[in-house]
């Protein structure tokens, strides 16, 4: 079982463009996008199913048998059900969010998008979002979708970051930087 996060991404970026580059060939890729989109949400709302992926426990057919039952539930199509399947197969299914992540990055790279990983204290209503993404097109000169997620250690502000560029405004950050400059003043 794999336990760097590095190797995780690698094996997922791996899948993510055998998926991609076939999607391109057949035409699909919004389809499939849609798809991976719809598998991604449902991870990301069940906590079950997160610890289900990576745990070691479980035999691939009985992974596979449970996803396939899954996606049929989802409605998820057939080209996204039997990527699923191929991870499943194999013993990657614990790469399965890396990968949905990786093919995400591929279709924006592939329509010239770039997108910003958002994180706030509370989630950010839709005008806060689009708001965040007209002024981050302006900064960056291209069309900026949002991944946003919610830590709410953060107490308060957002941190973004764009390719390699970080912004943090974040209200823990701002205390933790008084924190020392007060600790250098004593």
């Amino acid at each position: 079982m794999a336990t760097s996060s590095s190797f995780v991404a690698h094996i997922g970026a791996r899948y993510a463009g055998a998926l991609f580059d076939l999607c391109m060939e057949r035409g699909v890729v919004d389809a499939v996008a849609a798809d991976l989109d719809t598998i991604a949400a449902l991870i990301a709302e069940s906590a079950d199913l997160a610890a289900f992926l990576k745990s070691p426990l479980h035999k691939r057919d009985e992974q596979g048998r449970a996803m396939q039952a899954l996606m049929f539930r989802a409605g998820v199509g057939p080209f996204a059900t039997n990527f699923v399947q191929l991870l499943a197969r194999n013993g990657r299914l614990f790469a399965l969010p890396a990968a949905l992540s990786a093919f995400k990055d591929l279709l924006a790279k592939s329509r010239g998008e770039v997108t910003a990983k958002a994180v706030s204290a509370e989630p950010l209503s839709f005008e806060q979002s689009e708001q965040l993404k007209s002024e981050l097109s302006r900064l960056v000169g291209k069309t900026v979708t949002i991944d946003a997620k919610v830590d709410q250690s953060l107490l308060g502000g957002l941190i973004v970051r764009v390719g390699s560029r970080q912004i943090d405004g974040s209200l823990k950050t701002k205390l933790d930087r008084l924190a020392v400059a007060m600790k250098g003043n004593a």
